[in-house]
């Protein structure tokens, strides 16, 4: 193969190595416009798993790298005058410049040709004469923008600004130092790369780069290879404390924004992006090499293993774009913790820390106690402590009180329609679902939304409070509960408004009714979606008249002997489609700005809190965010809290999207908790009120990690209940927790310990003559240089 490769970074290089390595009749040619000697950056991270691959790639590359690897396994975490360190994590790091000149030398071995300061030739020149063009031009890719209409790029560049620098100061640990100033929360992110220097980037929000006078030269020029010197000066007196008297090292240094790049396609004919002009993933997650040089790999072989270009390119893809996009969404989850590091401040320090490392969700409470179990422990003890229990056990089995009511354990059972009520009368089904979840040993059930008018229904399948009888049923429902468990359960109760009047679920979900149809209400005369009804657009007279069956309906609900009381406000439902622009474009006082559309649910909300008893709590769903372009985003969700927060709610259960049908939700494993997390720590736990985190959360790791992070105080877990609805005491026997947190029924209690599975009782026969020896696997490794380093050639050219 002819193969030209336009950028002779790491991922340029080394995918030029392997193909020569593969066949040395390949003819490889890499231009780069910087010099040989040019390097922007100090170090690069690389995890284990890459390095095996690089070992059995190219076992001399592998060889000299791991030679010149700092090694080490802690994280180092400064918050609040407290430094806590966490190991079991692994890292391997080298400075950037020898990783550039070992690939200039390997290439220069193998018989690539190179060449440096020299831009490459157009690239649809290139495409007629090569067999295949590889784009590795980084970030800013020009055959990215060139073809952009194959590529169908998306560009992504977010709010906080980050400079790389580096210190002379060797770090023993990954480093992370935050700061809260004057202008507000600072952090560095610091490793050692070798036994000579540390990275060393700063990153903070814009608006407290603004605030702290960085952008002083915000306007100013700089020439390439040239620093913010003014920048680097103001870091240096900023972090002086943590830099200890020594020095910041600059390269290139000077104020980035991070963008985010993705690409529906990485191909063009026979044109393939890698690393950057392919792909991002922020710092925070892993290193943009790393990405590179796996591509690089993951392509070579690919080529070696398909007979022809095309074929082998869709190979490529088709491997390693899961790989990528898994990564960008762990990176996506950290970098926009790091974009909101000040709505933390004032946790407790160890809290901070077991958010810190939890924060992508790639590390997990379990995942943690497994690398580090005294750091787990001491996040436990640290936990039980704020919940004000000398109970020691799993966050989710910790109790907790929502206003007056005590709850044994902090796991919901999320509201879920059932769509199995005749007339709006709940029957043995719904006593047989409701309760199951009760006596399966969750602290909290909640009906399925309870309509409070027939016509304010979703189906005719669905169950209401709005009659005697219907009051009555739920009464034998919540009796059967409180006699047989220790939960608590609530009511939720909400109108359907223009997603009313369709048909079961099974039978053809927001579809409306073929017979039997009722009108459909909603703020404005624009139906849910394609297909969907036309609904009436409410007028203050009914406004007036479903206000006062949301009261009844609260009434019934007590009546009933329901221990809390949730209003409806999301998913598109008559209280949700006021609040979003999307279904709201009335010009009187209820429509227009946010404040306006706030005006008719909190009007609902002042009248149901007049008439529900001051001692059970009061709660709201609400959607955080539209995910739709024009629709309220998680920043309105802010305020929409907040005011049903100042109209006296004691809970608030954070769910998005189901506001338009054409909807593009972000979906994946509690992919709605970050939206919890930003109202719990920005609004709800100032003052006192409860968040509860749902969607997308199946395991009770993930549900003690999302506890002890603090990003909600309880956590709601639907369609795993449906799949198990003994799930929470099934949780209890896999924690092997004996406690009051899980309450098992009397006639359950011998099922309380996990059954043995498979072969678990075999007795092992001695199959060794001599005992082999342990292996000291440290929890904390620390980087200690050693002279070895220092002065050591690089690989020879043969």
């Amino acid at each position: 193969m002819k193969i030209a490769i336009v950028g002779g970074g790491p991922g340029g290089l080394y995918f030029a190595a392997l193909m020569k390595q593969l066949d040395p009749a390949h003819e490889v040619t890499v231009w780069e416009r910087n010099a040989a000697s040019d390097t922007f950056g100090f170090g690069v991270v690389f995890s284990d798993e890459t390095l095996g691959g690089i070992g059995n790639a190219d076992t001399v590359i592998a060889e000299y790298m791991s030679r010149r690897f700092a090694r080490w396994s802690d994280i180092d975490i400064h918050f609040r005058g407290e430094m806590h360190t966490v190991g079991g994590q692994g890292f391997a790091a080298m400075s950037r410049k020898e990783l550039l000149e070992l690939l200039q030398r390997r290439c220069l071995e193998l018989g690539v040709e190179v060449h440096f300061s020299t831009m490459a030739p157009e690239v649809e020149q290139l495409s007629a004469e090569y067999d295949l063009v590889l784009a590795a031009d980084g970030l800013n890719s020009a055959i990215r923008t060139r073809f952009s209409d194959s590529f169908k790029p998306s560009l992504d560049a977010r709010v906080s600004k980050y400079m790389w620098l580096g210190t002379n100061q060797v770090f023993e640990a990954f480093k992370f130092f935050v700061k809260e100033t004057d202008a507000g929360t600072m952090q560095i992110h610091g490793y050692p790369y070798s036994d000579e220097g540390s990275t060393f980037i700063v990153e903070m929000h814009e608006d407290v780069w603004r605030a702290a006078g960085f952008d002083e030269t915000e306007n100013d020029a700089f020439a390439p290879g040239v620093s913010d010197e003014k920048a680097v000066a103001k870091v240096k007196e900023i972090f002086a404390e943590e830099l200890a008297g020594y020095e910041v090292l600059t390269n290139n240094s000077k104020w980035i924004n991070f963008t985010t790049v993705r690409n529906q396609n990485w191909r063009h004919e026979n044109i393939v992006l890698l690393g950057d002009a392919a792909h991002t993933a922020h710092f925070s997650i892993g290193s943009g090499t790393k990405l590179a040089m796996e591509d690089s790999l993951a392509l070579a072989a690919c080529l070696h293993e398909h007979g022809n270009v095309a074929a082998a390119l869709e190979a490529y893809e088709t491997e390693r774009r899961p790989v990528v996009e898994s990564t960008q969404r762990a990176a996506q989850a950290s970098m926009e913790w790091f974009e909101n590091i000040g709505q933390y401040k004032e946790q407790d320090p160890v809290q901070f820390c077991f958010n810190l490392l939890t924060r992508s969700r790639r590390i997990t409470y379990d995942n943690l106690k497994l690398r580090d179990t005294d750091f787990a422990h001491k996040v436990d003890e640290d936990f039980a402590r704020r919940s004000g229990s000398s109970e020691i056990s799993p966050a989710m089995f910790q109790p907790y009180k929502i206003g007056e009511l005590e709850l044994v354990n902090r796991v919901v059972v999320s509201p879920m329609d059932m769509y199995c009520a005749v007339d709006g009368v709940p029957g043995d089904f719904h006593l047989v679902h409701l309760g199951s979840k009760a006596m399966g040993g969750a602290g909290l059930v909640m009906t399925e939304m309870v309509c409070v008018s027939d016509i304010g229904r979703i189906t005719p399948g669905c169950t209401g409070l709005y009659t005697g009888e219907q009051g009555s049923a739920w009464k034998r429902i919540t009796d059967y509960v409180h006699g047989n468990s220790n939960a608590k359960i609530g009511a939720q109760i909400g109108h359907s408004g223009r997603k009313g009047s369709t048909k079961l679920m099974w039978e053809g979900i927001d579809e409306p009714l073929e017979e039997g149809n009722w009108e459909v209400l909603a703020p404005s005369a624009i139906p849910y979606g394609e297909g969907c009804h036309v609904p009436a657009e409410i007028t203050r007279a009914q406004m007036d008249t479903v206000r006062e069956q949301f009261i009844d309906a609260a009434r019934r609900a007590d009546a009933a002997g329901f221990d809390l009381l949730e209003l409806h406000a999301a998913h598109g439902y008559l209280l949700s489609s006021f609040l979003s622009p999307l279904s709201n474009t009335r010009t009187d006082a209820y429509g227009g700005s946010l404040e306006n559309r706030l005006r008719y649910p909190l009007e609902v909300l002042d009248a149901v809190r007049a008439v529900w008893p001051a001692h059970k709590p009061i709660g709201v769903r609400i959607s955080a965010t539209d995910w739709t372009e024009g629709g309220n985003t998680e920043d309105d969700a802010l305020v929409i809290a907040q005011r049903f927060i100042d109209h006296g709610i004691d809970s608030i259960d954070v769910s998005s999207g189901q506001i338009v049908r054409n909807e593009r939700p972000a979906f994946g494993r509690s992919y709605q908790t970050p939206f919890a997390d930003k109202i719990r720590n920005q609004v709800a736990a100032a003052a006192g009120v409860t968040v509860i985190a749902v969607g997308a959360i199946s395991s009770y790791d993930d549900v003690n990690s999302i506890l002890l992070a603090g990003r909600a105080d309880l956590v709601a877990l639907g369609r795993t209940h449906l799949y198990n609805p003994q799930w929470t005491l099934q949780a209890a026997a896999e924690q092997e927790y004996v406690g009051a947190g899980a309450s098992w029924p009397l006639p359950f209690k011998a099922g309380r310990r996990k059954p043995p599975s498979a072969r678990t009782d075999a007795v092992r026969p001695r199959l060794s003559l001599l005992k082999e020896e342990e292996v000291d696997e440290q929890t904390h490794l620390r980087w200690t240089p050693t002279s070895t380093h220092s002065g050591e050639s690089l690989i020879p050219v043969s």
